[in-house]
This record gives C-alpha cells, structure tokens and sequence, in this order.
C-alpha cells in the first residue's frame, strides 16, 4: 500500500530555512518520479519542486526557482525539500505527491507558515 508522510513543517520567520521530508513506502520510490505540491488558503494546489528518476531533472516553479530545492535519498525512502529565504507567501500546507498508472497519491500535508 501506497504512503506518504510529510513532516518538517513549522513556523518560520521571513527569510528562514525549513527542510521538508516525505517518507516514502508500498512501492519502489527509485522507480519513479515525484513533486512536492503546496496549497495556500484560498488557493488552488500548486506545483512546487519535481524530482525525475535518478536526479536526471529537477523543475521548480517559478515562484522558488533560486530559494528551493529538492532532493531524493532512495536507499533512505526519502524526499527532502530544502527551503530558503521563505517569503510570506510561502505560507501553505506542502504535500508530496506520486504519480504512478495514471493515479495520484498524496500524503497528508505539513503545514508551513512563514510570519514574523
């Protein structure tokens, strides 16, 4: 069975660093490919950061292109999110996301809030 869990959400001040993880089990996460998502309130999901197998390629929203970065430890069954210089407007629940025969799989979120 497919599971996601998100975990290394928190407050943070603007301008401040969190690392994101999803820990990753019921299927092999080499594999395949993953993102991270966010959804701010009142706002649609939107892609963050996407990770192809074996780190070939990496593609970011424009909004975080320079500030984040993701990364993936398949030995470890991991996918990190390393977030810098957080803005205000990256306040949102962040979610991992796995698509795979034409299903979607999402863990349960981890809330980030960037506020002084």
């Amino acid at each position: 069975q497919v599971q996601l869990v998100e975990s290394g959400g928190g407050l943070v001040q603007p301008g401040g660093s969190l690392r994101l993880s999803c820990a990753a089990s019921g299927f092999t996460l080499s594999n395949t490919g993953m993102s991270w998502y966010r959804q701010a309130p009142g706002k649609e999901r939107e892609m963050v950061a996407y990770i192809t197998i074996g780190c070939l390629g990496r593609d970011y929203a424009d909004s975080v292109k320079g500030r984040f970065t993701i990364s993936r430890d398949n030995a470890q069954g991991t996918i990190s999110l390393q977030m810098n210089n957080l803005k205000r407007e990256d306040t949102a629940v962040y979610f991992c996301k796995l698509r795979r025969a034409g299903i979607e799989y999402w863990g349960q979120g981890t809330q980030v809030t960037v506020s002084s």
